[in-house]
């Protein structure tokens, strides 16, 4: 029975995880984009992502429900505290992760695609082993 309860609880984890990966994965394009040219507009991301325009707006809008970015009709788009927040705990995360899989012999190019991945699913407990062992 205890291994059942702790395969449901890892499946509740994982899907967690997946509700939140496309948050952070936007408010870290956005804080990119405004680092890199000072305004981000809904076109911007429609092209880093490859999506339309609709589905930008659309996520965009639960951004906004959620409190993470604001933004009005043909105005761009900015992040709030939450935002800021948000996308520099992904960042670290991320580096973090790219840099272990670096340090353990993971090529650049697979180590960049990969980390994009694992930085949304790692737990707190395994990112701290990570920056340790960068650390060692």
């Amino acid at each position: 029975m205890a291994g059942k309860k702790q395969k449901v609880n890892r499946h509740s984890r994982v899907r967690s995880d997946h509700r939140t990966e496309l948050a952070e994965d936007y408010v870290e394009a956005i804080a990119n984009i405004l680092e890199a040219s000072g305004t981000c507009r809904a076109v911007d991301l429609a092209q880093q992502f490859q999506v339309s325009h609709v589905t930008v707006n659309r996520t965009i809008g639960r951004l906004e429900r959620d409190g993470y970015v604001t933004t009005a009709p043909y105005a761009p788009i900015e992040l709030t505290k939450a935002g800021c927040r948000l996308a520099e705990a992904s960042q670290q995360r991320h580096e973090v992760v790219y840099q272990f899989l670096l340090a353990i012999g993971v090529g650049e190019a697979a180590a960049l695609i990969d980390s994009e991945g694992i930085e949304h699913h790692v737990s707190p407990e395994t990112l701290e082993a990570m920056k340790a062992f960068l650390e060692s």
